[in-house]
């Protein structure tokens, strides 16, 4: 294995063998039973990656995708299957926080324990005892057994432990929210300490923030296989889909369609360059617009016109969804009604989207998010928080969603996202989404810190010399 990786994943697989009774595991393991006596569900099914050394990696997927899995075979807890695994590095691990404490023995003793279990010496661990003893901060209970403990306190020594020893390697599985804010701050900061160090990390979250702001890049899973390895915003946005109820194949097929349709776009649009050149700009003298087909549609008047053919729209937008309902057209209005993709801090403006109904769906949901560039959400709102509702909205229908507000968010650039979905049987369903759709500048003369201006108002008062 290259000095460069830090942990290579190589074929792996985990299978389980579940019994329907105790007795036929029993009557296999004795040789009493030639019949199949259990089925085969597998964790874990040929999953391959590497981790380099100083990077972040982080993996995410719904429950049962293998996630928990995948880590406890890297830190020797569970033997694969099958394939290989190497590790280049001294790990500590954040699995499940406590794991190999005796409740019989102090905090002290628990420490000791542990980091010798790591594989560190006791002089090794002398050296790093009040480091940790600060940094769990559970007073004199640390003199106390285990058993005695809140499980506040339990939790706080077990981090306090695994994060203060000092690892090549770091795994945690969400881990990283645990005790009250103030130690949640604590476990924060000491993480991005880790990253700021070159240590490697890996980690598992179904914290997406998390995995958008610390990681270098994201691994998705999903029913024991990595469906897709990328940049952290590109894994979350499949994630998402899956989450939805697309599966991978699906998105396959539809990433595979979507590359078809930019490549034939960009043909059409470099012989219809080529045309307007050829006929000073104009083709029989009328404008030109661009459908969601990518058909040219002749316009004669500028009130035809649709709003988003105002605007410059993402050309890798990633839409999905059932389709049917469709987001036929959409548009950002200033506060004078001004189809404008420049909001000035402070000012009041529209974002409207018109969807068609192909069916007939029970209570609709209009959705808007803005995102950073890298792809956290800021904030957003849906007319089921808003208590607005259509109830049925029929097949051949058109509805206008508009969402009117003030503009809060400080300046700069940010991304768009809309959607219309629904809950049927209990499940959310993605009729049609349309992520990082605009880009939305926000222009203002004066930036406070964060995300958004409180708009506070301050004073001064003099009242002594």
């Amino acid at each position: 294995m290259s000095e460069e990786i830090a942990i290579r994943i190589d074929d792996v697989s985990k299978l389980y063998k579940l019994y329907d009774k105790p007795t036929d595991r029993l009557k296999e393991s004795l040789g009493l039973s030639k019949a199949k006596k259990y089925k085969e569900h597998y964790a874990l099914r040929n999953v391959s990656f590497d981790v380099k050394k100083g990077e972040c990696v982080g993996i995410i997927g719904t429950n049962g995708a293998g996630k928990s899995t995948i880590l406890k075979i890297i830190t020797g807890v569970l033997n694969p299957t099958a394939g290989n695994v190497e590790i280049n590095g001294r790990i500590s691990a954040l699995l499940e926080l406590g794991a190999g404490f005796n409740m019989e023995y102090t905090g002290i003793e628990n420490v000791y324990l542990n980091g010798t279990m790591i594989g560190f010496s006791r002089e090794e661990i002398d050296a790093k005892l009040q480091d940790i003893l600060d940094f769990a901060d559970i007073g004199d209970f640390v003199n106390q057994p285990v058993k005695t403990y809140s499980s506040g306190m339990f939790v706080r020594l077990a981090f306090a432990v695994a994060i203060n020893i000092d690892p090549e390697i770091l795994i945690v599985d969400e881990a990283l929210s645990v005790g009250d804010v103030f130690f949640q701050l604590k476990c924060f900061k000491k993480f991005e300490e880790f990253k700021q160090n070159g240590k490697t990390i890996l980690f598992v979250s179904h914290d997406l923030s998390s995995i958008e702001k610390y990681c270098d890049k994201a691994i998705l899973m999903d029913h024991g296989k990595n469906v897709a390895e990328g940049t952290p915003i590109d894994i979350i946005n499949k994630y998402k889909k899956i989450m939805t109820g697309m599966t991978v194949a699906e998105m396959e097929e539809q990433e595979k369609n979507r590359q078809e349709e930019i490549e034939a776009k960009a043909a059409k649009n470099t012989v219809i360059d080529d045309e307007i050149k050829d006929s000073d700009n104009s083709i029989d003298g009328k404008n030109i617009v661009e459908t969601d087909e990518g058909d040219i549609n002749e316009v004669d008047s500028p009130s035809d016109e649709s709003w988003k053919s105002h605007l410059e729209i993402n050309p890798n937008l990633d839409e999905y969804g059932a389709m049917d309902a469709k987001i036929i057209d959409f548009g950002i209005f200033d506060d004078e009604g001004n189809i404008t993709t420049n909001i000035i801090k402070g000012s009041s403006f529209t974002i409207k989207s018109k969807v068609q109904f192909n069916k007939d769906i029970e209570d609709p949901i209009f959705t808007y998010t803005f995102k950073t560039l890298k792809g956290q959400d800021i904030t957003g709102s849906n007319t089921m928080y808003e208590k607005v509702s259509i109830g049925t909205a029929h097949s051949g229908d058109v509805y206008v969603a508009s969402f009117t507000q003030d503009m809060n968010l400080q300046g700069g650039e940010y991304l768009l996202s809309m959607s219309c979905t629904s809950f049927v049987n209990g499940d959310l369903v993605a009729h049609d989404r349309m992520y990082d759709v605009l880009n939305i500048t926000v222009v203002s003369d004066k930036n406070t810190v964060g995300f958004y201006d409180m708009n506070s108002i301050a004073t001064i008062k003099k009242v002594s010399t």
